[in-house]
């Protein structure tokens, strides 16, 4: 499976945090071919394969992994012992400082975020669509992992992914109002008689006032739905596509 590795954590050796592509799976069109969702209509006897063909690759095992039933929300679960592969929470961000229990975010347009501690040696992963991004799911994630594990927002290391860009997202004028309206007009951009949104660049700002060092920030600036036949895209592909997923462990 083809997966992208972070130059901004590869000098950590206690962590492994990738994203993976469309590439290297086994599911069949429109899934082609490295899909990681359930939900999505695939074939579940090749989701489980290509999660093995990940798991192998990265050295862990399938039932330790704890992924998300995402719903564009700002809910955020703790990782405890309760769950596993087969049990995943319905939440948009997970937080954790259990060694070898590997967190997932997956995606297919929005926003998937890691989040590594090198201090207090925890780990978190986010959910940030349009949606999440306005209701400050990332913020509220940093925020939550103080109060658990004691981090401190300065020493995060914070990664985005392939996510659609200001390019591709276009939106209306109801969702762009929201935007001005909570301070992002400058997420904002008109072209003729259309609207698009950069999520992005929400959630930078956000990381800003929190006081989050941009060495410590690195955004994976490929747009999925320019790049759809690298990642998968819920737009380009008229939203009958798989996903990818962003995964971090502490080691």
């Amino acid at each position: 499976m083809k997966t992208i590795s972070s130059p901004l954590l590869s000098s950590f050796t206690d962590v492994t945090a990738v994203f993976t592509t469309r590439h290297g799976g086994i599911s069949k069109p429109p899934y082609t071919s490295a899909n990681l969702a359930f939900h999505v209509g695939d074939n579940p006897m090749d989701v489980v394969k290509n999660h093995d063909l990940l798991a192998e690759k990265l050295g862990y095992t399938r039932q330790s992994l704890i992924h998300m039933r995402q719903i564009h929300s700002d809910q955020i679960i703790l990782v405890n012992e309760t769950l596993n592969f087969d049990t995943p929470p319905e939440c948009d961000a997970l937080i954790t400082n259990r060694p070898h229990t590997p967190l997932m975010v997956m995606s297919a347009d929005c926003t998937g975020i890691l989040i590594y501690d090198p201090v207090e040696k925890a780990i978190g992963v986010v959910h940030a669509g349009r949606a999440g991004a306005l209701n400050s799911i990332l913020q509220k994630t940093i925020k939550t992992m103080e109060k658990a594990f004691g981090c401190m927002p300065n020493n995060l290391r914070i990664l985005f992914g392939p996510s659609i860009g200001g390019c591709c997202y276009e939106i209306n004028e109801m969702i762009s109002a929201e935007c001005e309206n909570k301070g992002y007009s400058n997420a904002l951009r008109r072209e003729d008689k259309k609207l698009f949104l950069d999520v992005n660049t929400i959630l930078l700002q956000q990381l800003k006032e929190m006081n989050i060092p941009l060495e410590h920030i690195e955004v994976m600036r490929e747009c999925t739905s320019c790049k759809s036949d690298e990642y998968f895209s819920y737009r380009a592909d008229n939203q009958h596509t798989g996903r990818i997923a962003g995964l971090i462990i502490l080691r």
